[in-house]
């Protein structure tokens, strides 16, 4: 298949991933409340409107700045900070609210192009970020308030003075998303959501990340899925995006089908594996970082390898598969890391 036509985007930085481990520890975080309610909009088109939102006890108006609304490309920065900020927490490191980085840490983070181009783009991202304002009641760190403010509070941009090389980039995010992150309010994204093509797929993934999560199936009407997503397409064309999803089943962790207009998303990583001579059993996202805080200094890749040998060997001598394998495989990371000392 021509690589336009294909689903997912290429993964164009393979190998550079190992290496931003010192920067974001490869685990992709997102905030509960912006994959809940839809804050970004879909269209890369400047939208210059105040978009409102209502559902149930939550009231969201959101309102551009001189560029437009910030659209769902821009909140890949905001994942970027959240999980660096994360990683941080998680390995004892000092954090805040400010944010410094390269930005080419963040094209390959996010799985963009570096060009030239691309770092014009990361500019114009920041300021739709820094202008767009929210009003909203949605709670996060267990408060709710009727608060406006912006998504981040600032950015900036260093150049040596001699050659406009840009040395550094920054952000300060608001006390709204900081405060959730303060309170995990935060979910572990599968690497391929940067390979999704369409904003309307990202969405899609962030509500079945949120409200499936490790279920094994969630159900949504269509109408409701739409208003969730913000999206303001003809139902019609709407339909036609979730089926075109249903049809090349290339979701992140969740497969998706419709019937009538009912959808439903069945989690790809619910059920255990035995293939051949392999375990082959899928572990979750955030498995892996409980395994790093239960295992710390150690590669747990390496360790899942032991793990699933072990499994294998009482599999050969006829008894039952783990239960609950991504709990059995944390508290293995435990008992190797007591080992090793």
């Amino acid at each position: 298949m021509d690589e336009d036509h294909r689903p997912l985007l290429p993964d164009r930085h393979p190998q550079a991933n190992l290496f931003i481990c010192d920067v974001a520890d490869a685990v992709i975080k997102s905030d509960m409340a912006s994959m809940e309610h839809p804050i970004f909009t879909l269209s890369k088109k400047p939208i210059r409107d105040v978009k409102r939102y209502e559902h149930g006890d939550v009231v969201l108006e959101v309102t551009p700045g001189p560029k437009g609304i910030a659209n769902i490309y821009d909140k890949d920065i905001l994942i970027f900070a959240i999980s660096q900020i994360m990683a941080a927490r998680n390995e004892g490191r000092p954090y805040s609210r400010e944010i410094q980085f390269q930005a080419q840490d963040f094209l390959e983070f996010s799985n963009r192009h570096t060009g030239g181009h691309d770092y014009d783009l990361l500019r114009d991202s920041l300021d739709r970020l820094d202008s767009t304002r929210l009003r909203t009641t949605i709670k996060t760190g267990g408060e709710e308030t009727w608060e406006a403010f912006g998504l981040i509070e600032g950015a900036k941009i260093k150049r040596k003075r001699h050659d406009g090389r840009v040395t550094e980039w920054g952000l300060k995010l608001s006390e709204w998303l900081f405060k959730a992150i303060e309170a995990n309010e935060v979910l572990t994204l599968h690497p391929d959501y940067f390979r999704l093509r369409k904003p309307i797929e990202r969405r899609i993934y962030e509500i079945a990340r949120k409200h499936c999560g490790s279920k094994k199936s969630w159900q949504i009407g269509l109408k409701k899925l739409q208003k969730k997503c913000g999206s303001s397409d003809a139902i019609r064309n709407f339909r036609l995006a979730v089926r075109a999803l249903c049809d090349f089943d290339h979701l992140p962790d969740y497969s998706v089908s419709m019937e009538g207009d009912m959808v439903s998303f069945r989690s790809r990583v619910s059920q255990q594996v035995i293939v051949g001579s392999g375990f082959t059993t899928k572990l979750m996202p955030d498995t892996y970082e409980a395994a790093r805080q239960a295992a710390p200094g150690w590669d747990v890749y390496v360790v899942e390898q032991e793990w699933r040998a072990w499994v294998m060997n009482l599999l050969d001598q006829g008894m039952e598969p783990p239960r609950n394998p991504d709990s059995a495989f944390i508290g293995f990371c435990r008992k190797w890391a007591a080992r090793q000392k």
